[in-house]
């Protein structure tokens, strides 16, 4: 597994998203997956305090047990856990933070991560309050997720010298979303801010279980009508089948060209992928070792082109 760099992290190019965590999958399934991508050389797992009902940072913190110190822990704060639990004020930062490390069962989490602005409260006071988790070792790195280039850039421009600044953007983006290529992307490597996609699979519709006329897999993600109805239309199902022709004419599956796709580019750090099972953690990594050259980058982009 090759690796990339989160600020001052190390994190493998193939990372886990631990959204599956206490929801479709319990303590034992959640073991299994975890113990599967330590054996395939995974070492960044990203979570949040509100996944699960917050039982993923809890099953995540006992699935990774005395491996602990190998990893590269990820977790996010500010979404709402309930009516009191939300929020970037300076007072919940540090609540929210002692909450996680208590689920996880760890005295430091790697990289802390802001899941969306508060418009409430200055990214300043936000920024003071993790600088301070960061100067008493309890957080190793901040990151941000769900910010606007001009959010990335206000909170930039309020950090002082010798202070912690966010390291890392975590965005929605694969071949079927790519907004971020307009503005974040190019922001991130201009401030050296890793950029880290969730949903790299679009809900799975880049995994080749969906087809134009075939009702959606039972107990799959987007078999729901009302999930159905909002990922999977004529002109996106015609798009994967598309991608998948051209990943198929070159050897491989479509899920190994929407993971390899992203890590063309450089300012991508790691593809966190969910899953609900061992066998998914192997096509993920394996997805890893197709190198698309600038031909098949063209060629992909006549096919999935910004939009």
């Amino acid at each position: 597994m090759k690796t990339r760099r989160i600020g001052s992290l190390v994190v493998s190019e193939v990372g886990l998203g631990c959204n599956n965590f206490g929801s479709r999958l319990d303590a034992a399934a959640t073991a299994a997956v975890v113990h599967e991508s330590l054996r395939q050389g995974v070492t960044f797992f990203d979570t949040a305090d509100m996944y699960g009902g917050t039982k993923s940072e809890e099953f995540l913190g006992r699935a990774l047990g005395g491996h602990r110190r190998e990893v590269v822990v990820a977790t996010k704060f500010g979404m709402a856990i309930d009516a009191d639990r939300k929020g970037a004020s300076s007072a919940y930062v540090r609540r929210a933070l002692e909450d996680s490390l208590r689920r996880l069962g760890t005295d430091w989490v790697d990289l802390y991560q802001l899941h969306q602005p508060d418009p409430a409260t200055p990214i300043a006071d936000t920024l003071g309050a993790l600088n301070e988790l960061v100067r008493e070792g309890k957080v190793r790195e901040i990151g941000c997720s769900n910010f606007s280039a001009a959010q990335l850039l206000e909170a930039e421009s309020v950090v002082g010298p010798d202070r912690a600044h966010f390291v890392s953007l975590q965005n929605q983006y694969s071949l079927l979303h790519r907004d971020p290529e307009r503005e974040e992307l190019a922001l991130c490597e201009r401030l050296g801010v890793a950029f880290v996609p969730y949903f790299p699979l679009t809900s799975g519709l880049l995994t080749g279980k969906y087809a134009q006329g075939v009702p959606a897999p039972a107990g799959s993600r987007l078999s729901a009508a009302a999930a159905a109805s909002r990922f999977i239309t004529d002109e996106r199902l015609a798009r994967v089948e598309a991608l998948a022709d051209f990943a198929r004419s070159r050897g491989h599956s479509i899920l190994e060209l929407a993971i390899s796709w992203l890590l063309a580019r450089r300012v991508v750090a790691s593809v966190i992928n969910g899953a609900t099972k061992p066998e998914q953690i192997r096509a993920n990594v394996q997805a890893a070792s197709w190198h698309l050259s600038a031909d098949d980058l063209t060629a992909i982009d006549r096919i999935a082109p910004v939009s």
